[in-house]
């Protein structure tokens, strides 16, 4: 009888990813930052390929996924928000109550969110690329590298949604979320020249240095962002963000709510 009660009080996997479907669609704040996402990525291409703004070592990939930096920190928020929103409006009590398992509940909303937002960072940065080649003039610049880095950018994309994530089951506060996942972005870069040598490994291990060089964007250099490729430096990114999200796991199942 233990065993039948116990089951039937936490829902499937599904039935969780089911239940956190609807509780994201309904939320208008959540919804319209993840089609901000998109929507930046694509206007940047627009903008930069009318406004010239392209330097001649550039590429097209490059120069059209400028704004994709910006859709990058607004992933982060999106994955904050997702959890922030709940305990905010003191719904995260109803959630934990209908899935008891709080793991499952996480990494419901983990799945969720890397699956949204691979689709949508893919789609996205496959039109601004589309849009940017035909702006651009033809032959100006070189294509650089399509495929597979549209899929390691979308891939990133994912993987700081779910940080974002972590970063706000441990916060637990909307503002305090997205400042540290902005911080997070961007302070490393900003900072990096003050430690010499080390602005490399400082600036090099953040989310923003690994898609400057899936981007192959000019701004890629060693100097700023280490000499580790592309793909090992998604796979850092993706690597501490796991750490992190089963830090929030452990100190989710170990607070209250």
């Amino acid at each position: 009888m233990s065993t039948l009660s116990t089951t039937s009080a936490t829902p499937a996997f599904g039935a969780a990813l089911a239940f956190e479907w609807t509780k994201f669609a309904s939320l208008r704040s959540t919804r319209w930052t993840t089609a901000a996402v998109g929507l930046l990525t694509v206007l940047g291409a627009v903008f930069v390929g009318l406004s010239g703004s392209l330097q001649p070592d550039d590429t097209v990939l490059g120069g059209s996924l400028t704004l994709s930096v910006v859709s990058l920190m607004v992933a982060g928020v999106v994955g904050a928000l997702t959890v922030c929103g709940e305990y905010s409006s003191g719904t995260i009590g109803s959630t934990l109550a209908a899935v008891p398992s709080r793991g499952r509940v996480l990494a419901a909303k983990a799945v969720l969110l890397a699956g949204m937002l691979f689709v949508i960072g893919l789609a996205a940065c496959l039109l601004a690329y589309a849009l940017g080649d035909a702006i651009l003039e033809s032959g100006k610049y070189a294509q650089g590298e399509l495929f597979p880095s549209l899929f390691g950018i979308a891939a990133l994309f994912a993987v700081v949604g779910v940080l974002g994530l972590a970063i706000g089951t441990l916060v637990r506060h909307a503002a305090g979320a997205v400042v540290t996942v902005v911080a997070l972005m961007l302070l490393p870069s900003l900072f990096g020249p003050l430690f010499g040598d080390l602005q490399r490994w400082i600036a090099g291990a953040t989310p923003t240095a690994a898609l400057e060089k899936l981007t192959q964007t000019s701004d890629a250099s060693h100097e700023a962002v280490g000499s580790l490729g592309a793909w090992p430096s998604l796979g850092l990114v993706a690597a501490y963000s796991v750490v992190l999200l089963v830090l929030a796991v452990t100190r989710l199942r170990r607070r209250d709510v």
